[in-house]
């Protein structure tokens, strides 16, 4: 057959190859999503939309749908998370059920932890953060979702630099995306003075991608193995509200110290030997602490590559604990059903739920989803209070006085199931006492049921269409 007749015999045949390829990709992706997909609903919309969506359906799928990190992850976590279980417990306090359940889920015993200083914004955290990376003598490691080349930014490569230059062990991690998914300046600047740093899940190369849609969102900065920053904070000068930028971010970040830091730089430890290969050993890294001094505390490293969800069971094994009051704050509140009813059911057995939410939302779909989803919690008796200007980033949460959480997650979808996220809970009455002042002094206009209902029809479908998009905003 010469090249004419097989280019016309191919041609004629092309509307059937299409039909193959589509049957065998979207049936690739239905058995993939069943064996699989946990969730339900994700599997059933997957599986509509490679069958009505020919080719464009499983594109998408193989980008989001598919996580290759688990299986590499869970290889490198596995010895160390079997050595954690086998530890002793530390004996129950007031809120020794809670504690028992989280040291179940996380298989990780409480260490005693002390939360140091509770810095307000980047005005108070970023020169103690610098500060401590000049008087590191051991090892410094930092772990952000942005890191910008601002003013603010190019001070903390600075001291990251001279940190390097003096002998210090340095470490930086950045995100993929968040750091610049096709330029990281920050990474370059830091490459080029031979600071040791790694974008995390980053790859030009499709098939090198673990999941596009995965991010890690922890903001950690370990100075010694002795002493760790952790809250919401990233590198920017945005957050430096004192300095009146253009559109400033409030938020809150934590100086925790004691024997649970070693949790924190194990976590570190994790992410970093992930996307690089090396492991961090030794005295620099994880010097002798005595095992006492501070309240009880456990470090909760959440992601993807974990055979369960659990920031999710930490977060309603503490709902349903609460007996008096439940604070919350977060940007970005857009939580599945289970943490919706759970919240619910809490304050119909009495407990004063109170969650604060930014008046004026960063993301605009998330703001506009956001609306969608309040009305059952308004309608059960929780208080729901809008944070007055400027935008707040601040992940906080409470349990009748005597518990709090602390860290990089929010209360959204993409937290609980998405990104790799670092939080501590500590049972320390004082702080959680203060912690919940804070929460209160963030509240602004209530939200009513008035409010919500008394939205425009058009303005109700575009909140509701937002809300669609709730595992991926």
């Amino acid at each position: 057959m010469d090249a004419a007749a097989l280019i016309t015999s191919l041609a004629s045949q092309g509307p059937l190859l299409l039909t193959a390829i589509h049957v065998a990709t979207a049936g690739m992706v239905t058995i993939h999503a069943l064996m699989r997909k946990r969730d339900v609903p994700a599997a059933i919309g997957w599986i509509g939309l490679a069958w009505l969506s020919p080719f464009f359906g499983p594109l998408l799928y193989f980008g989001f749908g598919i996580n290759r990190v688990k299986r590499r992850a869970r290889r490198l976590r596995g010895a160390e998370e079997h050595a954690r279980s086998q530890r002793g417990t530390v004996a129950a306090g007031p809120t020794g059920s809670l504690q028992r359940a989280v040291g179940r889920i996380t298989r990780a015993r409480p260490e005693a932890g002390t939360v140091s200083a509770v810095l307000e914004c980047g005005d108070q955290a970023y020169p103690r953060m610098l500060a401590a990376i000049d008087a590191a003598t051991t090892s410094v490691a930092l772990s952000t979702f942005i890191f910008r080349t601002d003013e603010l930014g190019l001070k903390f490569v600075a001291a990251l630099v001279r940190a390097h230059r003096r002998g210090v062990a340095v470490r930086v991690l950045i995100d993929g995306f968040g750091g610049g998914f096709l330029f990281s300046r920050a990474y370059h600047a830091l490459r080029r003075e031979g600071v040791p740093a790694a974008r995390y899940l980053h790859s030009l190369l499709p098939w090198k991608m673990p999941l596009l849609d995965l991010r890690l969102h922890k903001k950690i900065l370990l100075i010694d193995g002795r002493m760790a920053f952790v809250g919401g904070l990233n590198i920017g000068g945005e957050n430096c509200v004192a300095d009146r930028p253009p559109e400033p971010v409030r938020d809150v970040h934590f100086l925790v110290e004691g024997p649970v830091v070693r949790q924190i730089t194990e976590s570190f430890q994790d992410d970093w030997t992930f996307s690089t290969g090396e492991s961090l050993e030794g005295e620099a890294w994880f010097p002798s602490m005595p095992a006492e001094g501070g309240a009880p505390a456990r470090v909760i490293s959440s992601g993807p590559d974990q055979s369960v969800d659990q920031l999710m069971l930490v977060l309603l094994a503490a709902i349903n604990t609460a007996s008096s009051s439940l604070r919350i704050a977060t940007p970005y509140f857009l939580p599945d059903e289970q943490i919706i009813t759970a919240l619910q059911l809490a304050a119909l057995r009495g407990v004063e739920v109170h969650i604060v939410i930014p008046r004026r939302n960063n993301h605009r779909l998330m703001g506009w989803a956001m609306q969608a989803h309040i009305r059952p919690l308004l309608k059960a008796g929780c208080r729901i209070w809008h944070s007055p200007d400027p935008f707040d980033h601040s992940k906080l949460a409470t349990i009748d006085d005597g518990w709090s959480l602390i860290g990089s997650a929010n209360w959204d979808a993409r937290s609980l199931r998405l990104n790799f996220e670092i939080t501590v809970e500590l049972y320390a009455p004082e702080l959680a006492v203060r912690i919940a002042a804070l929460i209160d002094g963030k509240r602004g206009e209530a939200v009513t049921l008035e409010q919500i209902d008394a939205r425009w029809p058009i303005v109700k479908i575009r909140d509701a269409a937002a809300r669609l998009l709730m595992p991926y905003l």
